[in-house]
């Protein structure tokens, strides 16, 4: 029986239909974001939107374009809810992380409303195995209140950079302190670790600096432990745009392109530790 056979018709009541025809696209972003073991989905006639929070200091969020999808129908302006992201990722990758070569596992994701499980219909090489997870009642998520009108200064990094720097710094720091100004260091990230202290600095003519808009010089501290589960995305992704407010809260925000040229987006949100004034530099 084929796949298409097996899969619920499309006059079901379903709120929420979604379908890929490589489910590793979907399984190497949501990776990208699991570091807690439950998250948040949130779908619009945009796409859908997965969040996980940690401590209510950081939050990342996966964004996942309608138009990835093959098929991408949402019968309400917007369905929520909460599941297991570690289940989710296992359901995905049911047939392997690893498919042979000119083979992928197709998709199809089927939520009917609140309080139904989530359906996912999965099929490589003819096998077709479904999988329901249980959804929860989604939490209150914090609200950042990260704006591009409050935005002091961005930067936009090929990824290869930051990664080198993450390579480099001395992560015994219980810090990343990220000084970023229109004069001289530019953008620049120190530790403080047991070695002493490190500072990587990048001119706003570096070769792997592609924008460049810094309005005012801002220090601040972030927690490396929070920023760790950051570097999942960075990994996979291409550039990352580095943002701070006027608050110094920082948003990195990550282009990832799948196997197919797609493009998609990780975004974390960061509360700094605490304020460092200029002569304190």
């Amino acid at each position: 029986m084929s796949f298409s056979t097996q899969l619920p018709a499309s006059g079901e009541p379903y709120v929420l239909v979604a379908s890929l025809d490589n489910a590793r696209h979907l399984s190497s972003l949501l990776r990208a974001v699991h570091f807690q073991d439950h998250a948040t989905c949130f779908a619009t006639s945009n796409g859908i939107r997965v969040t996980v929070e940690d401590a209510k200091c950081m939050q990342a969020h996966a964004f996942i374009q309608a138009e990835i999808f093959q098929e991408f129908t949402l019968q309400e302006k917007s369905v929520t809810f909460r599941i297991n992201l570690s289940v989710l990722i296992d359901c995905l990758t049911i047939f392997g992380t690893g498919s042979l070569p000119g083979t992928s596992t197709a998709l199809r994701m089927c939520y009917r409303d609140y309080g139904y499980p989530l359906m996912l219909f999965l099929e490589e090489g003819g096998v077709v195995t479904v999988c329901k997870i249980n959804t929860q009642e989604p939490e209150e998520l914090l609200d950042f209140d990260f704006c591009s009108t409050k935005v002091i200064n961005k930067i936009i990094l090929q990824s290869e950079g930051l990664r080198e720097a993450f390579a480099e710094l001395d992560m015994t720091s219980e810090v990343l302190q990220i000084t970023m100004s229109p004069d001289k260091p530019y953008f620049r990230l120190s530790t403080f670790g047991n070695a002493g202290s490190a500072h990587l600095d990048y001119p706003k003519d570096s070769d792997l600096m592609e924008a460049f808009h810094c309005n005012k010089t801002q220090t601040n501290r972030y927690k490396i432990s929070l920023l760790k589960p950051c570097t999942k995305a960075l990994a996979l992704s291409s550039k990352v745009s580095i943002r701070t407010d006027d608050r110094g809260f920082l948003s990195l925000q990550y282009m990832i392109r799948n196997e197919d040229g797609q493009i998609c987006f990780v975004e974390c949100y960061c509360c700094p530790d605490e304020d460092i004034t200029e002569a304190g530099m």
